[in-house]
């Protein structure tokens, strides 16, 4: 059952097209800097500010591409979405309690995917790159956020009291991803 106008999530539609537009943002430029270094294999990013903060190690990893093609183009297509969906929204769409689910699990790919990209981060390239944490930071609030609307729009009585819980949420997982990349990479003292 979709939500009544009086339930319609403004506020997560204002965010998903924040989000969108940061996130695809990040992921042009990321896009734009694989190219750069295609096009000149000596060259290196102009978002290598040091050894441990770099985006050329990263696109030029395996990880870079673990779907065969640059990761920056997930961002390309995947980013449109929430855009769309928040736009939807704020034009009056209401959408259907499978609809939500279908985009959660887009949301759960995402959310999972930049969890393992920052352990691959952190653990194995040993570097942060800069557009990839601006992808993190609106990947984490955005999969918590559609969480609760799509077990708000499922039923769940409780759901719409955890959307005050998703800014600390959300800040509590950034400080435990820098936590753990202080602790491996020590990133406060070489700044």
């Amino acid at each position: 059952m979709p939500e009544s106008r009086s339930e319609r999530p403004t506020i997560l539609a204002v965010w998903l097209v924040i989000a969108g537009v940061i996130g695809w943002w990040a992921a042009f430029s990321l896009t734009m800097e694989r190219l750069h270094l295609l096009a000149e294999p000596d060259a290196t990013a102009a978002c290598d500010f040091s050894l441990l903060v770099q985006c050329t190690a990263n696109l030029e990893s395996a990880q870079g591409s673990v779907f065969g093609f640059p990761n920056p183009i997930l961002g390309l297509t995947g980013w449109a979405a929430p855009v769309v969906v928040g736009l939807a929204i704020l034009a009056g769409a209401r959408f259907a309690r499978w609809f939500w689910w279908c985009f959660w699990a887009g949301t759960v790919f995402a959310f999972g995917f930049v969890l393992w990209l920052i352990g691959q981060s952190v653990f194995a390239l040993g570097t942060l790159c800069p557009w990839c944490m601006v992808t993190w930071a609106v990947t984490i609030p955005t999969f918590y956020a559609v969480t609760v609307q799509t077990l708000r729009v499922s039923g769940v009585r409780w759901a719409h009291r955890l959307a005050v819980w998703v800014p600390l949420a959300a800040i509590v997982t950034y400080v435990v991803i820098a936590v753990i990349a202080q602790l491996n990479l020590n990133w406060l003292a070489q700044l």
